[in-house]
C-alpha cells in the first residue's frame, strides 16, 4: 500500500471477495490486501467515504471497523486540527447509519468513544451527546450504545490513554453520572416494556457500575433499582432481558465489593436479591434453566461481595446466613452446571476461614460445609445405566475434578477423618446402589490424603475391604476404588503388611485394558511413597516395566510406572544398580538401535521419553569419590543416542526429546559423563550449523551448569558458546527475529547467565560478551513471558557478578570487567529498560525489569543517576489527542523515588507507578 490511494470500486471490489468469493485462495487475498490498506494513511479517508455513500452492510461495516481500528492504534497519524472535524464526521455517520444495522452501529459507538477518550480539546463529552440527542427518539438506540461503550474503553488495553487523562476521564464520567442514570430512567418511562430498549438500558447501566462512578446515595433510591427486580422477579420475563438485568445487578453487587463505603445501596441489593427466592423457585419449577443458572450468578455475586461481613457478623444485619441458604438451594438443583457457579465463593470462604483459624467461627459455618458435602457427592453420581469407567476429559469429568479440588480446600472445616468415617457408614450400613456407591468412593478418593494414617482403624478397614473388591462389581466402582488405593500409599507405607494384598489388587487391574492406566497410576504412586518396602518387589516392577506395552496403558501412565519403577531401583544396594538399571533400560535401547536401521521413518519420541524419565528418577545416594553406579550404563547408551540425533536431525520434536533424554542422563551421573562431554559437545555443534534447534543451547546450559567450575573445560565450554552464537545471531537479526523465535532467545540467555553463575571472567574477558549484551539490549522489548525473563534473569546476574564480593580471588577483575561493559553499553541498557517498561511490557514483568536497575544503580549510583535523567528526557510528554502524559513534577519525582531508593522493591514500586502514566 506504498503507492497512492486505491480507488472506491478496487476496495469495494475487494470487500465482495472477501465476504462472497466462493474461492478460499480469493478471500485470503482479498483479506490481506485490506488489511495492508487498513494500516495505510489512505485508510481514514477511504472509510470516511465509504460511510458517507452507504452502499451496502458489508463496505459500512469494513469502513467503521477501520475507523475504530485506526483511532485505537493510530491515531497519532492525524494532525490536531483535524480531530474535531473526524468527531463531527463520525456523528453525522452514526446518525445516517443507524438504521443499517446494530453491528456497525457498535463499531461507530466504539469509534466516538476511543476518539473522546483521547480527545483532550472535546470536553464534557458525555453533556455534549446528551444535549444533542436526547430529545430525538430515533436517536436514543445510538447515543446508549455509545453511553454504554464509553466507560468500557475507559481501561481498553487496546487504548494506550496513561493514567493522567484516565484519572481525568473518570473524574468527568463521575460527574455526569447522575445525568446518564436520570436519561436511563426517562428512556424507561418513555418506552414502557419494550424489550429491546430495556436491554440496551441495562447493558448501560451495568457499564456505569463497572466503571465504580455511580454514587451510592443516589442508586439507592432511584427509581432504576426497583424496575431491575421487577423485571427479575416477574415470572413472564423474557430470557434475553433476564440475562441482561442478571448481568446489571451482578455488576452493581460488584461495584459495592467494599461495602462499608457504599452502605445504603448495599442495603437495597442485598434486600433486593432476598426477594428473588420465589422467582428462582418458579424458574426451577417451569424448567427454565437459562433462568436458574442467572439467578444461582446473582446469589453466588451476593455472597461474594458480602463475605467479609457474613464471616466479621455471622447471623447479624449484613452477615444475615440466609445468603448462604440460597446457594445452598442451588446446589440442590439436579444439573451440576448450578451449583458449580458458586465454587469459587467456597474457595475463597474456605481460605478466609482457615487464616482466621477461629474454632468458634468454624462451628457456625462447619453445618453449611457439610450439606456442601453432600450435595456435591450426589451430583458426582454417574448415570445408573452409564458403561464403562468414569470419563475424565468431557464436561461432567472436569466438573468431578473441580469438585476434587474444592473438597480438599474445605475439608479442613468438618475434618478428613471425620468425613472419611462418615462416608464410609454410608456404604457399609447400607447396600447403595452401585453409582452412589462409586460416587462415595470418589470423594473419599479426594480427602484420603489429608486424613492422618496414624491409629486411624477407619482407614485401615477401608483398605482392607477396597482390595477385597469382587471383579463382578460396576467397572466404574473398581476404577474409583483403585484411584482410591493409589491415594492410600502413605497408610501402606506405615503397614507394610498390606504391601502384597495391595499389589495383588492393582496387577489384577492392570491386566484389564479399561484399569490398566489407572492402576499404573495408583502403582506410580505406591513406588513413590513405599520406596524401601518396594525395593523387595523390584523384580516384578521390573517384569512389569520390560513387557509395558502388553499392557493397555496411556503414554502418561506408562511413563509414571517407569518413575516408580526408577524411583524404586535408586533404593536398591549400589553395587545392584547398574546391573538393574540396564535391564530397565534395555528395552527402549533395542528400540531405537532398530529404529537407527529403519531410517527417518519411525518416530523414537516413546523410547527416548521412556529412557529420560528413568534417568530423571534414578537417584541413588552416592559418597564423595563413589564412581556413581549409573555411569557405565550411560556411556553404553551414548553410542545409540548419538546416532538417534544424527538420524532424526531435522525434526525439531525429535531432537527435543532426544537433548532432553541427554539433559537427564547428564543430570543423572552429574561429573560422571565426563568422557561425554567431548563427542557431545562436537555433534550439537554440528548439528546446530545446519538446524538451529534451541534444545541445544538448552542442552549448552547444563554442561555449564555441570562443568563450568571445573578448570580444564572452560575454555572448551566459551568454544561450545561462540559457536552456537554465531548461527543464533544470525536467526535473530533476521527481520522479526526476535518476535519469531522466543524460544531461542530464551535458550540463548538461559546458557549465558550459566555462564555468569559458573565462570563469570571466562565469558566478560571474551570477545563474544559484547555480542551477547547487544543482543540482550535488542531482546528486552520482547513481550513473551519466558523469553523475557530469561533476558532480565541474565543481565541482572552479569551486573552483579561485580557487586557482590564474595571474597573470591576474582572479584577485583570481575568487578573492573563490568565496568568496562558498562560504560559502553549503561546508558543504552538504561534509556532502552525506561522505554520498554513504559511501551513494550505487560507490568507482570516490571519486577524483573526492576532487579536490574536496582543492580545498575548498585554497581554505580552517580552514573546511573545521569543515565536515568537522560532517559527520561527522551520520553514523549503528551499525547496526539493533546493531553498530557507526564508533568515535569512527575518526571522529577521519579527519577528521585529511583535514586534514593534503599531497597529494590522501592525501585519495583516506583517503576510500577510510572509505568501507568503510558498504559
Amino acid at each position: 500500500m506504498d503507492g497512492g490511494k486505491p480507488s472506491l470500486p478496487l476496495v469495494y471490489q475487494a470487500v465482495q471477495a472477501l465476504y462472497h468469493d466462493p474461492d478460499p485462495a480469493g478471500k485470503e487475498r482479498a483479506s490481506v490486501w485490506l488489511g495492508e490498506l487498513q494500516r495505510s494513511m489512505h485508510a481514514w479517508e477511504i472509510s470516511d467515504q465509504l460511510l458517507q455513500l452507504k452502499q451496502d452492510v458489508e463496505s459500512c461495516y469494513f469502513a467503521a471497523q477501520t475507523m475504530k481500528m485506526k483511532i485505537q492504534t493510530s491515531f497519532y497519524e492525524l494532525p490536531q486540527e483535524t480531530h474535531i472535524a473526524l468527531r463531527d464526521s463520525l456523528l453525522s455517520h452514526i446518525q445516517n447509519l443507524k438504521d443499517l444495522s446494530p453491528i456497525i452501529v457498535t463499531q461507530l459507538a466504539l469509534a466516538i468513544a476511543d476518539l473522546a477518550l483521547q480527545m483532550a480539546s472535546w470536553k464534557g463529552c458525555v453533556h455534549t451527546l446528551i444535549e444533542k440527542y436526547s430529545n430525538d427518539v430515533t436517536s436514543m438506540p445510538f447515543l446508549i450504545e455509545i453511553l454504554t461503550v464509553l466507560p468500557e474503553e475507559v481501561h481498553s488495553r487496546s487504548l494506550r490513554i496513561g493514567s493522567n487523562r484516565r484519572t481525568e476521564i473518570i473524574e468527568d464520567l463521575a460527574f455526569y453520572s447522575t445525568t446518564v442514570v436520570t436519561l436511563l430512567m426517562t428512556c424507561v418511562e418513555k418506552s414502557g416494556s419494550d424489550e429491546k430498549m430495556l436491554i440496551k438500558v441495562f447493558r448501560c447501566l451495568g457499564s456505569w457500575f463497572n466503571l465504580g462512578v455511580l454514587d451510592s446515595n443516589f442508586m439507592a433510591n432511584n427509581q432504576l433499582l426497583m424496575v431491575l427486580f421487577q423485571v427479575l422477579q416477574r415470572d413472564e420475563t423474557p430470557t434475553n432481558l433476564h440475562e441482561a438485568a442478571s448481568d446489571c445487578v451482578c455488576s452493581a453487587l460488584y461495584a459495592i465489593e467494599n461495602v462499608d463505603t457504599h452502605m445504603p445501596l448495599a442495603i437495597q441489593l442485598f434486600q433486593g436479591v432476598l426477594t428473588l427466592e420465589a422467582a428462582y423457585h418458579m424458574a426451577v419449577a417451569r424448567e427454565d434453566l437459562d433462568k436458574v443458572l442467572n439467578y444461582c450468578r446473582i446469589f453466588t455475586e451476593l455472597c461474594e461481595t458480602f463475605m467479609e461481613i457474613t464471616v466479621r457478623t455471622p447471623g447479624q444485619g449484613l452477615g444475615d446466613l440466609r445468603i448462604l441458604e440460597l446457594l445452598l438451594i442451588c446446589a440442590g438443583h439436579p444439573q451440576y452446571e448450578v451449583v458449580e457457579i458458586s465454587f469459587n465463593f467456597w474457595y475463597r470462604l474456605g481460605e478466609h476461614l482457615f487464616k482466621m483459624s477461629d474454632p468458634g467461627l468454624h462451628n457456625v459455618f462447619r453445618p453449611y460445609i457439610q450439606r456442601l458435602l453432600h450435595s456435591l457427592a450426589r451430583h458426582c453420581q454417574l448415570d445408573p445405566d452409564h458403561e464403562g469407567i468414569p470419563e475424565d476429559t468431557d464436561d461432567f469429568g472436569e466438573f468431578r475434578m473441580r469438585v476434587s479440588d474444592l473438597v480438599k480446600d474445605v475439608i479442613f472445616l468438618v475434618g478428613s477423618a471425620e468425613c472419611f468415617s462418615q462416608l464410609y457408614s454410608t456404604l457399609k450400613e447400607g447396600n447403595p446402589p452401585w453409582e452412589v456407591t462409586e460416587a462415595v468412593l470418589f470423594i473419599m478418593a479426594s480427602i484420603a490424603k489429608s486424613v492422618d494414617p496414624e491409629n486411624n482403624p477407619t482407614l485401615t478397614e477401608v483398605l482392607e475391604q477396597v482390595v477385597l473388591l469382587p471383579q463382578t462389581v460396576h467397572l466404574a466402582v473398581r476404577y474409583t476404588s483403585i484411584e482410591l488405593v493409589g491415594e492410600m500409599s502413605e497408610l501402606v507405607d506405615r503397614h507394610p503388611r498390606f504391601l502384597d494384598p495391595v499389589l495383588h489388587y492393582l496387577m489384577k487391574g492392570l491386566r484389564e485394558k479399561p484399569l490398566a492406566s489407572v492402576a499404573a497410576k495408583a502403582i506410580h504412586n505406591i513406588c513413590s511413597v513405599c520406596r524401601d518396602h518396594m525395593a523387595q518387589h523390584f523384580q516384578g516392577l521390573l517384569d512389569i516395566a520390560r513387557s509395558l506395552d502388553s499392557f493397555a496403558l496411556s503414554t502418561d501412565a506408562a511413563i509414571g510406572l517407569l518413575k516408580g519403577t526408577a524411583l524404586v531401583l535408586a533404593r536398591l544396594p549400589l553395587e545392584k544398580i547398574a546391573e538393574c538399571l540396564s535391564d530397565l533400560c534395555s528395552v527402549q535401547v533395542m528400540a531405537l538401535e532398530k529404529d537407527s536401521s529403519n531410517g527417518k521413518s519411525s518416530d523414537p519420541t516413546v523410547w527416548l521419553d521412556r529412557l529420560a524419565v528413568i534417568f530423571r528418577h534414578t537417584n541413588p545416594i552416592v559418597e564423595n569419590g563413589q564412581t556413581h553406579p549409573c555411569q557405565k550404563v550411560i556411556q553404553q547408551i551414548w553410542p545409540v543416542l548419538s546416532e538417534t540425533l544424527n538420524a532424526h536431525q531435522a525434526d525439531n520434536r525429535i531432537v527435543e526429546r532426544c537433548c532432553r533424554c541427554l539433559r537427564f542422563a547428564v543430570r543423572c551421573v552429574g561429573k560422571g559423563s565426563a568422557s561425554l562431554l567431548q563427542p557431545l559437545v562436537t555433534q550439537m555443534v554440528n548439528v546446530y550449523q545446519v538446524y538451529p534447534h534451541s534444545c541445544f543451547l538448552y542442552l549448552g546450559s547444563i554442561l555449564v551448569d555441570e562443568y563450568g567450575m571445573e578448570e580444564g573445560c572452560r575454555q572448551g565450554l566459551l568454544d561450545m558458546l561462540q559457536a552456537l552464537c554465531m548461527p543464533t545471531f544470525q536467526l535473530l537479526e533476521q527481520p522479526n527475529g526476535l518476535r519469531n523465535h522466543p524460544d531461542t532467545v530464551d535458550d540463548l540467555f538461559r546458557l549465558a547467565t550459566r555462564f555468569v553463575q559458573r565462570s563469570p571472567v571466562t565469558l566478560l574477558s571474551s570477545s563474544i560478551i559484547i555480542h551477547i549484551i547487544q543482543c540482550a539490549i535488542a531482546a528486552t522489548t520482547l513481550d513473551h513471558r519466558d523469553a523475557n525473563c530469561s533476558v532480565m534473569k541474565f543481565v541482572r546476574d552479569l551486573i552483579h557478578t561485580g557487586v557482590s564480593n564474595d571474597h573470591e580471588d576474582d572479584f577485583e577483575v570481575r568487578k573492573r570487567l563490568i565496568g568496562q561493559a558498562m560504560g559502553q553499553h549503561g546508558q543504552q541498557l538504561v534509556t532502552q529498560l525506561i522505554h520498554t517498561c513504559c511501551f513494550c511490557l505487560p507490568s507482570y514483568t516490571l519486577p524483573d525489569v526492576a532487579e536490574v536497575l536496582w543492580e545498575i544503580m548498585v554497581f554505580d549510583r552517580p552514573t546511573f543517576c545521569r543515565w536515568l535523567e537522560s532517559a527520561l528526557k527522551g520520553l514523549p510528554k503528551e499525547m496526539s489527542g493533546g493531553a498530557v502524559t507526564v508533568t515535569h513534577k512527575q518526571l522529577t519525582d521519579f527519577h528521585k523515588q529511583v535514586t534514593s531508593a534503599e531497597e529494590c522493591k522501592q525501585v519495583c514500586w516506583a517503576v510500577r507507578e510510572f509505568t501507568r502514566l503510558y498504559r
